[in-house]
C-alpha cells in the first residue's frame, strides 16, 4: 500500500494520464519538424525485458520471458512503464537506445492506473520532457513510441489523433482503468509502457 500511494503521488505530480487501447487508423499528414521532435524523444525510450520463474506440474522451473517499453523521466534513473509489463516477474532488465543495459529495480506500482516506476543506476541518462495531459484536445495530433527489443532497428513510431478523453476500460480479471486517453495511433506489440507524446515532444500519456 505504501508503494502504491507513492507511485500515484509521483504520477499525479507529473500530470500524466494513461493512453487507452488504440485501434489502427489512417495516419495524419506529416508535419514539418515531426522527425526532429521524434529524434529528441527516442533516446529516452527504453526496452524492458522480464523473466518470470514458475513451477510446472512436476515442480520443475519454467522461465517465461516478457517484453515491453518504458520512458526515462528523471536523470536519477527513474523509468515509467505499465504495471502489467512487470507484474509478477523475478527479473527486470532495461536496454537504452545507445545499447547500454541495466538491471532495474521496482520502485512502485499501481494496478488501478496500470503504472509502475522502475529505477536504474546509470550516468548521463537521456530524459524525456513531461507535458500536461489535462490540456489535450480531441483531434490533437499525438505520437506513440515504443522500443520492443525483438524488432530489428529499434523503436517503432506511430502517429494519430486524440480520439477521446476521460475514457474507461474494463477487462476480465483486471482492474477498471479510468481517465484514459483514446487515440487512433496504432499500438504495436511490445509498445506497452512506451510514451504518448504531443507535437512538442512532451510525454502526455503511457501506452497500454
Amino acid at each position: 500500500m505504501i508503494w502504491s500511494a507513492r507511485l500515484v503521488a509521483i504520477v499525479a505530480a507529473l500530470g500524466l494520464l494513461l493512453n487507452g487501447p488504440a485501434a489502427a487508423g489512417s495516419p495524419p499528414e506529416a508535419r514539418p519538424g515531426l522527425p526532429a521532435m521524434i529524434a529528441r524523444v527516442l533516446p529516452a525510450v527504453v526496452s524492458i525485458t522480464t523473466r518470470q520463474i514458475e513451477r510446472d506440474q512436476f515442480d520443475d522451473p519454467v522461465v517465461t520471458p516478457g517484453l515491453g517499453s518504458g520512458i526515462i523521466i528523471d536523470r536519477r534513473g527513474y523509468i515509467l512503464t505499465n504495471d502489467h509489463v512487470i507484474q509478477g516477474v523475478d527479473q527486470i532488465k532495461v536496454a537504452l537506445a545507445d545499447e547500454r543495459t541495466f538491471r532495474a529495480t521496482l520502485v512502485g506500482r499501481d494496478a488501478f492506473t496500470d503504472l509502475a516506476v522502475l529505477k536504474i543506476e546509470g550516468t548521463k541518462l537521456p530524459v524525456a520532457s513531461l507535458g500536461d495531459s489535462s490540456r489535450l484536445l480531441i483531434g490533437e495530433t499525438v505520437v506513440a513510441i515504443g522500443n520492443p527489443l525483438w524488432i530489428e532497428g529499434g523503436a517503432t513510431v506511430t502517429a494519430g489523433v486524440v480520439s477521446g478523453l476521460g475514457r474507461s476500460t474494463e477487462q476480465e480479471g483486471l482492474p477498471v482503468l479510468h481517465n484514459l486517453i483514446q487515440t487512433d495511433a496504432a499500438i504495436n506489440p511490445g509498445n506497452s509502457g512506451g510514451p504518448l507524446v504531443d507535437l512538442a515532444g512532451r510525454v502526455v500519456g503511457i501506452n497500454t
